[in-house]
């Protein structure tokens, strides 16, 4: 069984078990949050679409923790114009445990 959830602005494929990061939320680390915005469950085959949220369908998790993802790069150069700017970014995220999905 799977369901396809939001948030965040983007869209996760989740299973019961697996631990996801999604964009940073505002929550501590073991707490319980509810995603409510679920696009698809699918069980053995059987799915359900949802137009665009399905009824009745939520996934439960676990807050495993919050962190930093790797450092990126960001480099600007212009030629010939003695411009050129470094800057470094690490986007933050939260990491959630999948517990249950009802649908």
């Amino acid at each position: 069984m799977y369901a396809i959830i939001t948030t965040g602005g983007k869209q996760y494929k989740v299973v019961e078990g697996e631990a996801i990061r999604v964009e940073k939320l505002d929550v501590n680390e073991g707490d319980s949050i509810t995603f409510d915005q679920v696009l698809l469950v699918s069980n053995d085959g059987d799915a359900k679409v949802g137009s665009p949220f399905v009824s009745d369908a939520s996934v439960s998790g676990t807050v495993k923790g919050n962190g930093k993802a790797k450092k990126i790069t960001v480099f600007k150069y212009k030629p010939k114009k003695h411009y050129s700017k470094k800057q470094g970014h690490r986007q933050p995220y939260t990491e959630v445990v999948i517990d249950k999905i009802n649908a």
